[in-house]
């Protein structure tokens, strides 16, 4: 058993802001998921993607940010949650003027980290 910092994972910006998984299968051994933080600037998003075997589980510590889910989009403030069932597309936006600071867990894994995701757009500004 060991803690691991946010400071000692890289930061992954494949589908926009600063994404880091800190407790992971990589990290300590975990088996049954994963957990991570999210940063998003004003105007950053998250590209739309869904799980195939995940559910995900997202909290706003600050700022705050609109989720698009199945293209409902809902508002995530401070101190809420919001659970993402399997299947579910979705795409998170910071459209306020602050930064946003969220946590983030899904379960179960998928059976190789290759399927753990399914891209639906790409990051505005890159290559596709």
């Amino acid at each position: 058993m060991k803690t691991v910092s946010i400071d000692d994972v890289p930061s992954n910006r494949r589908r926009g802001g600063d994404i880091r998984v800190i407790l992971s299968p990589a990290t300590v051994g975990s088996t049954s998921g994963f957990m991570g933080t999210l940063r998003l600037a004003p105007a950053e998003v998250v590209t739309e993607h869904w799980h195939p075997y995940s559910e995900e589980y997202l909290f706003c510590v600050e700022g705050g940010i609109t989720v698009r889910l199945d293209g409902r989009e809902l508002p995530l403030r401070p101190n809420e949650g919001v659970h993402i069932p399997i299947g579910v597309k979705h795409r998170l936006m910071n459209d306020g003027d602050r930064p946003a600071f969220l946590v983030f867990a899904l379960g179960p894994l998928a059976p190789r980290p290759e399927l753990g995701h399914v891209d639906t757009e790409v990051l505005p500004g890159s290559a596709p």
